[in-house]
C-alpha cells in the first residue's frame, strides 16, 4: 500500500511522526515475524520544497508531482492548537495548493485520512461535505459553523466515511494510522498497537471537558456556568431558560448551533464528568456521588456512565 503523509508548514510534530512511527514500525514487526501481509510504501510529500513543523523542524518531503500515485494520504494537524490560530493557518498558501493537490489525489482513486486539526483542511476541499466526520474535541463549535454540511460525530475517535476516514484530538494520529493497519491485517494492527502501547480508548473522551470548547456564544457559555452550579439539583429546561432571561426555544436552539446538542444532553454530560471526576477523586459511595450529580439513586447513575462510557464503577474508579 502506497502511503502519502502529506506536511504542511507548521505540522504539528507530534502527529506527523505518529505516523510515521506507527507504519514504519509496522512493516519492521510484519518482516521480523514473517507475517504475509501487505506492507506500506511510505512517502513524505509536500507542496512546497521546504517544510518546518511547528517546534521548528525541517522536514524532508518530496514534491508531489514526483511521487508515487498513493493509495492513501494522511494529513497530520496543523500545530495550532486554538481557533485564533487555526483559521489564518488555514489561509496559508501552502494549504490552499493542498485543497487542490487532495482533491486530484481523490479524483485519481487515492482516499484521504486526517486527524485532529488536519481534518479541517480536509473539510476546507470540501470532500467531507455530505459525509460523516469527526475533530478534535475543543474545536468542535468551530467546526460546526465552519462546516455545517459535514454530519459530525464528536463522540467517536474514528470516522470512515465514503473515500474519507477522519479521527479526533491530538494522539488520535496513532489510532488513525493503527485503522489503516488494521485495514491490511487485524493481526498486525494487534502487534503495533502492543509494541506503541496503544491507548484503546472506546471514545474520545471518557467525558467531556467542556471548559476549553473554543466558542464564544455567551448565553451558551452562561448556560454551562448556571448547569455546573445546580448540577446537584432538578434542573429542568423551564428553569434554565428562565434563569438566563431567555426562551427555551432560542436555548435550545444556541446550544444546538454551537455543540450540536440539546440542552438535556448537555446537561447529561456534564453529569457523567462530574460523576467520574468524583469516582476518580473520591472515596464517596456511587449513591452519594450520585446525589451530587443530580440524580436520585446510584442505580441510575451505573446504568448511565455504562451506557455513555462503556465502563462501570470499579473501571472508572482503577483508572
Amino acid at each position: 500500500m502506497r502511503v502519502s503523509v502529506l506536511a504542511l508548514e507548521g505540522v504539528f510534530d507530534t502527529g506527523l511522526t505518529s505516523v510515521l512511527d506507527a507504519l514504519t514500525t509496522a512493516n519492521k514487526l510484519a518482516h521480523a515475524t514473517g507475517m504475509a501481509t501487505p506492507g506500506f510504501e511510505i512517502t513524505v510529500v509536500g507542496v512546497r520544497p521546504q517544510v518546518r513543523t511547528a517546534l521548528g523542524l525541517q522536514v524532508p518531503v518530496r514534491d508531489i508531482a514526483d511521487a508515487p500515485r498513493p493509495d492513501w494520504v494522511v494529513v497530520p494537524a496543523l500545530g495550532a492548537i486554538t481557533a485564533d490560530q487555526l483559521v489564518p493557518a488555514l489561509g496559508q498558501d501552502d494549504v490552499f495548493d493542498a485543497l487542490g493537490a487532495l482533491r486530484t489525489w481523490q479524483n485519481a482513486g487515492a482516499r484521504i485520512a486526517a486527524a485532529c486539526t488536519g481534518t479541517f483542511v480536509l473539510a476546507e476541499s470540501g470532500m467531507l461535505n455530505g459525509y460523516e466526520a469527526t475533530t478534535t474535541w475543543w474545536l468542535t463549535p468551530l467546526f460546526r459553523q465552519r462546516y455545517p454540511d459535514v454530519h459530525l460525530d464528536a463522540n467517536r475517535i474514528i470516522v470512515p466515511s465514503g473515500a474519507t476516514v477522519t479521527a479526533g484530538a491530538a494522539l488520535s494520529h496513532l489510532d488513525l494510522a493503527l485503522w489503516l493497519i488494521r485495514n491490511n491485517s487485524p493481526e498486525l494492527a494487534a502487534l503495533v498497537a502492543r509494541y506503541l502501547v496503544f491507548d484503546t480508548r472506546l471514545s474520545q473522551s471518557a467525558y467531556a471537558i467542556t471548559d476549553h470548547l473554543s466558542h464564544s456564544d455567551p448565553l451558551v457559555e452562561r448556560f454551562d456556568r448556571w448547569v455546573r452550579d445546580h448540577l446537584d439539583t432538578a434542573i429542568t429546561l423551564d428553569s434554565a431558560a428562565e434563569a438566563l432571561a431567555t426562551s427555551k426555544r432560542t436555548l435550545t436552539r444556541r446550544l444546538n448551533e454551537v455543540l450540536g446538542k440539546t440542552p438535556i444532553e448537555y446537561i447529561q454530560t456534564l453529569r457523567i464528568e462530574r460523576a467520574v471526576h468524583l469516582l476518580k477523586t473520591s472515596k464517596d459511595s456511587v449513591d452519594r456521588i450520585a446525589e451530587q450529580v443530580g440524580y436520585a439513586d446510584g442505580v441510575t447513575l451505573r446504568t448511565l456512565l455504562r451506557r455513555r462510557l462503556g465502563k462501570g464503577v470499579r473501571e472508572l474508579r482503577a483508572s
